[in-house]
């Protein structure tokens, strides 16, 4: 590594995330991650553009057009409008400790805050895939060998929880809890936990899983679920593992099933299960708490997605010379506040 040419940038940014983060502030480790990943990535982008070594980025490096580049980099690549503005919530929050340390360097937040968050879209685009889709691909894992086993175990308990990337490798083995209603202990955002049902087949595939790759571990065990093993020394999966084999195993199903997505991602999965528990009758308050939405607004983007799909296929099947045709518009199909009260106290 190099001489670090602004030694200042990278003290504050040390004492960010290990001072002040967790003892001043108290924040949960969900946070403390959340805001590490989009500070180094917008370093790593800015480093790229200006095709220089992370040591000599300096405060100077970063003004708002690279942050509204480096946004806009994360839209292109598959990040929603809502992940965006969780990266630049976590960037503002560094730069208005920085103020706060070293009032002289206030002009980098106040360039930071040229940025605005971006405004949400009235009915959210979801990627989601069918049952048959979601089907072909769980079939693609091979478990009669180590690798395939693990692998058929986690992409099933990935689609049976609902679970974010970050709450799957999170997973320890006494989080997993047998019995007649089996459960899962997830472990989200803002360290909140929720408990989610587990199906008999999930159950089936976690013991056959447990005798492999914990044939000693007992169920109160802190151990991570899955794990990796490195010079002898265990540690949880990470993310990018988890998105590497679902990619993997997408581009293989896609050869057998034409509506496998070009692009498959974990988060993928927690949309689809999301849907098909809502295209099966679950209320969307249940599905809100299944999925540990803070807010019931956010689960109705499944709504929204569910009669959206609904209104294509019938405006698809309607020829363009009938009558129909002009009494098929998307504000007919919206789901509006009214629809929602309705869900919420039974009326529909």
């Amino acid at each position: 590594m190099g001489k670090i040419k602004d030694i200042e940038l990278f003290t504050l940014i040390h004492d960010f995330f290990k001072t002040y983060l967790p003892e001043q502030r108290k924040a949960s480790p969900h946070t403390i991650r959340a805001y590490q990943k989009s500070l180094d990535g917008l370093l790593d982008y800015a480093a790229a553009q200006k095709s220089i070594s992370l040591c000599e980025i300096t405060f100077a490096s970063i003004d708002h057009d690279m942050l509204s580049g480096y946004l806009d980099h994360l839209e292109k690549n598959g990040c929603s409008i809502s992940t965006r503005n969780h990266r630049l919530k976590g960037i503002r929050a560094f730069y208005s400790y920085v103020a706060m340390r070293k009032p002289a360097l206030a002009i980098h937040q106040t360039e930071i805050h040229k940025v605005p968050f971006k405004k949400m879209e009235t009915v959210v685009s979801i990627d989601y895939m069918s049952e048959t889709a979601m089907g072909a691909l769980l079939a693609q894992p091979d478990p009669s060998d180590r690798k395939g086993l693990r692998d058929r175990f986690l992409l099933l308990l990935l689609y049976d929880t609902a679970a974010r990337v970050q709450e799957i490798v999170d997973i320890k083995v006494c989080d997993i809890k047998r019995g007649k209603a089996p459960t899962a202990v997830l472990h989200g955002k803002g360290s909140k936990t929720r408990t989610v049902p587990l199906m008999k087949k999930t159950m089936q595939h976690f013991e056959g899983y447990m005798k492999v790759f914990h044939p000693d571990t007992d169920e109160y065990s802190a151990r991570p679920l899955f794990y990796s093993v490195s010079r002898r020394t265990i540690a949880p999966l990470d993310e990018s593992s988890v998105r590497k084999l679902v990619h993997v195993y997408g581009s293989a199903a896609r050869k057998v099933c034409a509506e496998i997505p070009d692009s498959v991602h974990p988060h993928m999965f927690r949309h689809s299960r999301a849907m098909h528990l809502y295209q099966h009758g679950m209320d969307l308050t249940l599905i809100s708490q299944w999925l540990g939405h803070a807010q019931l607004d956010t689960t109705l983007i499944y709504a929204h997605a569910d009669t959206e799909q609904k209104r294509k296929a019938i405006e698809q099947a309607t020829p363009p010379d009938s009558p129909l045709k002009n009494h098929l518009n998307a504000e007919k199909y919206q789901v509006t506040d009214d629809d929602l009260l309705k869900r919420l106290y039974g009326l529909k």
